[in-house]
């Protein structure tokens, strides 16, 4: 039995949430074999009740957000009479009902009581619940397709909060209805996987959607201990009519060798005044002209038009203008 900690008057167990690894979507073959679940971009939330009305929203890093997410509360009105533990994703939805996570951070942490209800009004969360672990007794053991047939059996629907249905063996229907929505990706989680508590498991798997995307590097950033004097990280900008807009710094996937070369490249450009027609949010930058372009990939922008997520592909010597 997991460990149980007072909440009100009735114990309920404490338990951390199972994760997912990064890989690929189940073959063909096996994917009867495999629920899928859409990959919410928000932040991972516990919810703990006693069952006395009450509620206790628990982050992933083990912090209490019960009192950031004040819209949240009411959902243990409708578990009152039923002590249980579940699993889900907090997100704010943009004007397209898509989450947006920019916005979401504008949530995350506060809890004065007055910032909180005026940010609940103007940035309502939304709750996607998708797994039950506790239930007046423990669920961990039952394999998954169990556990949500006890979800959804719960009827858990609200303003601010759901428990959207699975999808049964169709990775590829699963992935173009993620894309479409605009959603981050797809968790494929197998049918028959038990609850394994802060377990990062197989038997969950995560996909995102990356996009591709070109950008001129503005200037770079020197890297710390053994990346002394190289590029620890670049400064990206995108062309737009007005000139070069600062979108973000990417040093994720560069390579030892590739640091080299782009040392000795940027050592030939260097520029005294930034290329970027907008602010540069970055302590220690050294300028270079703007002639190198570099292929990335992301998960997508955030809310202030920075990149998210950004990963090195390669430089362009097909776009870049060094000559």
């Amino acid at each position: 039995m997991a460990p149980t900690a007072e909440h009100g008057s009735t114990p309920y167990p404490v338990i951390r949430p199972m994760l997912a690894a990064i890989g690929p979507l189940p073959d063909e073959d096996e994917e009867a074999a495999w629920a899928f679940e859409a990959k919410w971009d928000g932040a991972r939330c516990i919810v703990n009740t006693p069952g006395d009305g009450t509620l206790r929203l628990v982050t992933r890093a083990g912090n209490d957000a019960t009192g950031t997410y004040p819209e949240l509360a009411p959902l243990g009105e409708q578990l009152r009479g039923r002590p249980a533990v579940l699993d889900g994703e907090v997100v704010v939805l943009d004007a397209r009902g898509r989450p947006d996570f920019g916005l979401l951070q504008r949530r995350m942490g506060v809890v004065n009581p007055r910032r909180t209800a005026r940010l609940a009004m103007e940035h309502p969360v939304h709750l996607v619940l998708f797994d039950i672990m506790y239930l007046g007794g423990s669920l961990l053991a039952l394999p998954y397709h169990e556990r949500r047939s006890v979800l959804s059996g719960l009827r858990l629907r609200g303003p601010n909060w759901s428990a959207p249905a699975y999808l049964q063996g169709h990775a590829q229907q699963a992935w173009e209805a993620s894309l479409q929505g605009g959603l981050e990706g797809v968790v494929a989680k197998r049918l028959n996987s038990a609850y394994l508590q802060g377990v990062r498991s197989p038997e969950w798997r995560k996909t995102k959607h990356l996009l591709t995307l070109d950008v001129v590097i503005g200037g770079w950033t020197e890297g710390h201990g053994v990346l002394a004097g190289l590029p620890g990280s670049v400064l990206a900008g995108v062309a737009e009519p007005a000139g070069l807009r600062y979108v973000g710094s990417v040093g994720s996937g560069l390579s030892d060798r590739e640091r080299r070369e782009l040392a000795q490249y940027l050592a030939v450009i260097p520029m005294d005044r930034s290329p970027f027609i907008n602010p540069v949010d970055t302590m220690g930058a050294h300028w270079a002209e703007p002639r190198l372009v570099a292929e990335i990939t992301l998960t997508g922008w955030t809310s202030a038009g920075r990149l998210r997520h950004p990963i090195w592909h390669r430089l362009r010597p097909d776009l870049t203008r060094l000559g």
